[in-house]
């Protein structure tokens, strides 16, 4: 397909000529830059750990009709304590209602409430949920009603971590498959510089990071690795066909060879993701806030680290004529 005839394309430089290696020397002063300061507020401010991570108690409700879950969540925001979730959960009339871990005290703040301790604070938590449903919806069913323990918390903490770990070595190994140990290297150098922005980012934002939140890094790295991959296929192939040019201005040519691509696609996706941020609700917002966040990190790592990180790794011009 040729993109100079589609019309989206008329309107982004088709032919560009930026030297992007030139830039590499600031482009890698900003990425740690922003690394180490990603890594300071981790371990000063912390991230805003959710129900997932910290425990609570989870209600599944059903209604005779469909459910109303706006109004579901009117009703619990002013009477319920700590971190609350409320979405749909399988059928139309079915709804998941998740509450975040609280304490004694909030408990015995309420009037006609009290608690011993945080495990009688959690009990007290389902009477408060019950009894404000009762109360709107007449008709509610309570179909299943668990504790999240702590326990449990840490283990999706670590599994959470385990994944996105695992991730990375997976895209290490096939990147040194598919190419050299030295394109691997770049790729996923820029795989963890992506994750550890993005998990910045939750730390200076205080949004409530979560299971989805994991979902949402995880396809940042798929999405990354994607990219990535485009702009290393170019680069090879510009190897082979530019045998005796610099390897800088190799990669110049590689880059700009793919920047209309690059451009559209993270346009249209970034589109669809500011949508579903400003229409999904508070079920998808922070999902679609951390795609939002990974695509652009994401398109600026293929081009400022990815790509230039060749130059440090030593790139061999023969890995062009490797063959696939």
């Amino acid at each position: 397909m040729n993109l100079s005839n589609l019309a989206l394309v008329r309107y982004l430089p088709v032919e560009t000529n930026f030297g992007f290696i030139r830039m590499r020397v600031g482009a890698f002063i900003l990425s740690l830059t922003l690394i180490i300061g990603s890594v300071v507020a981790f371990f000063t401010l912390g991230l805003n750990l959710g129900i997932d991570f910290r425990g609570g108690t989870a209600i599944e409700i059903s209604t005779e009709g469909p459910a109303d879950i706006a109004a579901v969540r009117e009703v619990l925001s002013d009477r319920v304590p700590g971190d609350l979730q409320v979405q749909g959960f399988g059928a139309e009339n079915e709804v998941l209602i998740r509450v975040g871990q609280v304490t004694a005290e909030e408990i015995n703040a309420i009037e006609g409430y009290s608690a011993e301790d945080d495990a009688a604070a959690q009990q007290a938590v389902r009477q408060i949920v019950q009894a404000a449903l009762l109360e709107a919806f007449p008709d509610v069913r309570f179909e299943q009603i668990e504790v999240i323990s702590p326990q449990v918390s840490d283990e999706l903490r670590v599994a959470g971590t385990i994944a996105v770990l695992v991730s990375l070595f997976l895209m290490l190994v096939y990147i040194w498959l598919r190419f050299e140990w030295q394109f691997s290297v770049g790729a996923v150098l820029a795989l963890a510089h992506d994750v550890i922005l993005t998990i910045g980012f939750f730390a200076v934002t205080q949004l409530q990071f979560n299971l989805p939140t994991i979902a949402a890094i995880l396809t940042i790295v798929g999405y990354s690795m994607n990219d990535t991959v485009v702009v290393y296929d170019r680069i090879r192939e510009m190897f082979r066909k530019y045998k005796s040019l610099p390897t800088p201005q190799v990669l110049d040519m590689a880059i700009n060879a793919t920047l209309s691509r690059t451009m559209l696609t993270s346009g249209t996706t970034l589109a669809a993701l500011i949508a579903m941020a400003l229409l999904g609700g508070p079920a998808l917002e922070g999902f679609a806030i951390a795609l939002i966040w990974g695509v652009g990190i994401g398109t600026y790592s293929s081009i400022f680290v990815a790509a230039p990180l060749l130059t440090v790794t030593g790139v061999r011009r023969d890995s062009g004529d490797r063959d696939d």
